[in-house]
């Protein structure tokens, strides 16, 4: 039998202070929270707080990541199962999808938006730290998927692209200035991912029509 892995005091007090600091960042906004708020609240000192996270931006680091392994975790171990790519596809967008609308992450979202001006860093850290993990696993699995004949990904990455921002581009954006807008039921999610399954293998499923060659003026640009 396993046994759970115990965790050490000074990663489980780690823990609680992000999770403190989760909700002052959500209640103040990146600007408006400082370290002593968050030190008070969690009952710590401003010290444990810089040996922990060495500043404010590396405390919101660990929020988001914290934040991304919720939203992203079960979604990437999905992908990382290298199974059929029809049944990978749509589990990954029920699950993105759901964790999205069911957990609210657009919240740290909305804070990265509206600090964007003032502090730029804040979305690299936002992108680094969930988005860009998702996007290169996805892309590694379309790339693995094409090398067995499973999928015609000639650019993953861009495949990678189109693929999530058909699942989560639009509900997205309904959730971030217009969260009450619509109701969405599991049914509702699994027949939108289920048409964004569809569509992205029609295009790249084994059997699609081979697409043009990309024009040589794109050959040295990232998309």
């Amino acid at each position: 039998m396993l046994r759970e892995r115990r965790i050490p005091r000074g990663e489980k007090r780690r823990d609680e202070i992000a999770a403190v600091a989760e909700r002052v960042f959500l209640e103040l906004g990146f600007n408006d929270t400082t370290m002593q708020i968050v030190a008070s609240r969690a009952g710590a000192s401003k010290e444990t707080l810089y040996r922990h996270f060495g500043s404010k931006e590396g405390l919101f680091s660990e929020v988001v990541r914290a934040r991304a392994e919720r939203v992203y975790g079960k979604v990437e171990r999905e992908i990382g199962q290298h199974n059929d790519p029809r049944e990978v596809l749509k589990e990954l967008g029920f699950n993105l999808l759901s964790k999205l609308i069911n957990e609210d992450p657009v919240c740290l979202f909305r804070i990265v938006i509206s600090e964007a001006q003032r502090t730029p860093e804040l979305g690299r850290i936002f992108f680094e730290q969930g988005p860009s993990h998702l996007l290169n696993d996805l892309s590694n699995y379309l790339e693995y998927a094409t090398r067995q004949g499973m999928l015609q990904c000639d650019e993953p990455m861009v495949a990678a692209r189109i693929f999530l921002g058909a699942v989560v581009a639009n509900r997205h954006i309904i959730k971030l200035v217009a969260p009450d807008y619509e109701q969405l039921t599991e049914e509702i999610i699994r027949h939108h991912v289920e048409e964004a399954v569809r569509v992205f293998l029609a295009a790249y499923g084994p059997h699609a029509v081979v697409r043009e060659s990309r024009p040589a003026a794109l050959e040295h640009n990232h998309v």
